[in-house]
């Protein structure tokens, strides 16, 4: 007989197709340079798309933004695609297009192609997949990051010497001015809140004074915004106010990472005269600058706004050198402390900044004179003789204060803290107890039992509290019990809830317990140590009942019985029951047992 193979025709599989992307950028935004940036994505967009092996995945493309930045809102979010699983290869003009920091470079080359996805630089050929692919990368983008700094240092070289001829940088904006081509013309509306911000620093008001009345008057920004410190105080220092500029007041620390940090002398300023009209005049700026001087050595006493006491600005923080401030709060124990209507106390002034922390404790002002007098020697605190003499104290760890003398020597004085003690007074003890009691006793609010407080143990003093855990019964449920807190040295036992409230009611001769009955009449019940329940009642007399400790379980019905009769019946049948004396007679043989009962 013919043996006949079926031959299965096979499926062709197909190759699964790449999802590419590419990424263009440009790094100023020009007219010329927006046309080439759309032309790099029509011709990434074009080349994706024409070939049948390839998956459109997108075009990112960074407009105006330098490649030495690794912040870039398109690049990150193509990284982020990437780690997505939505690409597998990109596309981009150059190394310098990509990147021009060789370490960000590296580091993001690595780390996609860790996850298997491919990097084509067109100009320089190189696929960050290939063998020489990483070689050829870090040694095309030292030299681009080359190109970056050497392009950097021109540009520099050029702006320095165009300020040498006194012409700016660009058109900086400055509140109180606009250009009007190259030159600065003065906001007549902005130059009058200017000549203002001067006349009330002159007047002796604080930075602070001047931004409370402008928020009072609406007065806002350039922007919109509300006046602060920090823009006041822009304002104060500024010398183009002047109708002079000077200029280079901040540089570039890196070309990478575009840090700009201010000159503090590390390169030439150049200061250029009467380049434009003057809101101030000089002799009044420079009165202006040699004030801040002034009121800057002073530091806190300078501000008259402050509550200034003899202590501001001579506590010194050990950890941040910040000065410890003064606070108070309303004093929530008046009634039963020592202390007044407020406390006072000194913390570092960290703490008042915005996420500060500082673990140095604050010290009740009360205390911190205290220890102030027994330094000085004195028996009682002078503000004269300390003003006189400390020159500031240091405030060290584990409540110790180092005392700084204008005459050069110091003293260490520990103080201790009474707060705690002053306030927690016995009376106030007692009366918080007595609170708590009658609170706990009396509450209608479901959260306390009537026995709450009620029940106290002979043997310890303690007081009985509620306990609940499940019940074992066939109901399920749970049990509460009323148990001594010290009940690993107490030698009385828990007492069922449920029994206690059916003793209660029959003490009292009622049918079932009645909560507001049993608040009325009795005043507690106390257990001695063989368990006798005593109650006291308001009246004066006392009853006392024995409370049974045996275990009481649900009583059996006719039906349980039966049902458990019928059970043993079934389980116990003639052979088991053969089975389980032969059984116990071979024990008996083997351990020489005596069948015979004595």
């Amino acid at each position: 007989m013919r043996k006949i193979n079926k031959i299965e025709p096979l499926m062709p599989t197909l190759s699964s197709r790449k999802k590419v992307a590419a990424y263009a950028r440009v790094s100023m935004e020009t007219e010329r340079l927006q046309h080439s940036l759309s032309a790099q994505v029509s011709y990434y967009s074009e080349l994706i798309q024409s070939n049948p092996e390839w998956e459109y995945a997108g075009v990112y493309a960074d407009d105006g933004i330098t490649g030495t930045k690794s912040t870039r809102a398109e690049f990150q979010r193509l990284l982020q695609d990437c780690e997505d699983g939505k690409i597998d290869i990109i596309l981009t003009k150059s190394i310098s297009r990509f990147a021009r920091n060789t370490v960000d470079l590296l580091e993001t080359v690595r780390h996609l192609k860790e996850l298997g996805i491919e990097v084509r630089f067109e100009k320089e050929r190189i696929n960050s997949l290939s063998g020489d692919g990483e070689v050829m990368l870090t040694l095309l983008a030292s030299f681009a990051q080359e190109e970056v700094i050497s392009l950097s240092n021109n540009v520099k070289w050029g702006t320095r010497k165009r300020m040498e001829q006194g012409i700016p940088n660009g058109h900086f904006r400055v509140f109180g001015y606009c250009w009007e081509g190259d030159q600065l013309v003065i906001v007549p509306e902005e130059a009058a809140v200017v000549r203002r911000i001067f006349q009330n620093f002159l007047d002796g008001k604080s930075r602070l004074e001047t931004e409370r009345e402008f928020a009072a008057e609406g007065i806002t920004t350039r922007d919109g915004k509300r006046w602060v410190d920090s823009n006041i105080k822009v304002v104060l220092t500024n010398v183009t106010y002047t109708g002079n500029l000077l200029l280079q007041k901040e540089y570039i620390e890196d070309p990478l990472t575009k840090k700009r940090k201010k000159n503090r002398g590390e390169l030439p300023q150049f200061y250029v005269e009467d380049t434009h009209e003057a809101i101030i005049d000089k002799e009044t700026f420079d009165y202006v600058q040699a004030e801040i001087a002034r009121r800057k050595e002073l530091g806190a006493f300078a501000n008259k706004s402050l509550n200034i006491t003899c202590f501001t600005s001579k506590l010194k923080c050990c950890h941040c050198g910040c000065s410890y401030v003064r606070n108070q709060r309303s004093n929530r124990t008046k009634h039963t402390s020592t202390y007044d209507d407020t406390i006072v106390a000194w913390g570092c002034g960290t703490t008042k900044k915005k996420g500060g922390r500082c673990s140095n404790k604050d010290i009740p002002e009360r205390v911190l004179r205290e220890a102030c007098a027994t330094a000085l020697g004195l028996d009682e605190f002078d503000e004269d003789v300390f003003l006189e003499r400390v020159d500031y104290i240091q405030v060290l760890e584990g409540q110790v204060l180092e005392f700084h003398f204008y005459d050069g020597t110091t003293a260490l004085q520990e103080w201790v803290s009474t707060a705690k003690k002053d306030c927690w007074t016995d009376e106030h003890k007692d009366r918080q107890r007595e609170w708590i009691k009658n609170y706990m006793a009396n509450a209608s609010d479901g959260r306390f039992s009537e026995f709450t407080t009620r029940i106290r143990c002979e043997h310890c003093g303690s007081t009985f509290r509620r306990n609940t855990q499940p019940s074992k019964s066939a109901t399920g449920g749970k049990m509460h019990y009323w148990r001594c807190p010290t009940s690993g040295d107490c030698v009385t036992t828990g007492i069922r809830e449920d029994r206690l409230k059916d003793i209660t009611a029959s003490v009292m001769g009622l049918v079932e317990h009645d909560a507001d009955a049993f608040k009325e009449q009795v005043e507690y019940i106390s257990v001695s140590h063989d368990m006798k329940l005593t109650f006291h009642f308001f009246d004066g007399h006392e009853e006392t009942v024995q409370y049974n400790t045996k275990r009481q379980g649900t009583p059996w019905t006719e039906e349980r019985h039966k049902k458990f009769s019928a059970s043993m019946q079934g389980k116990y049948t003639e052979e088991r029951r053969e089975a389980m004396s032969q059984k116990m007679k071979q024990i008996r043989s083997e351990k020489h047992w005596s069948s015979k009962r004595k």
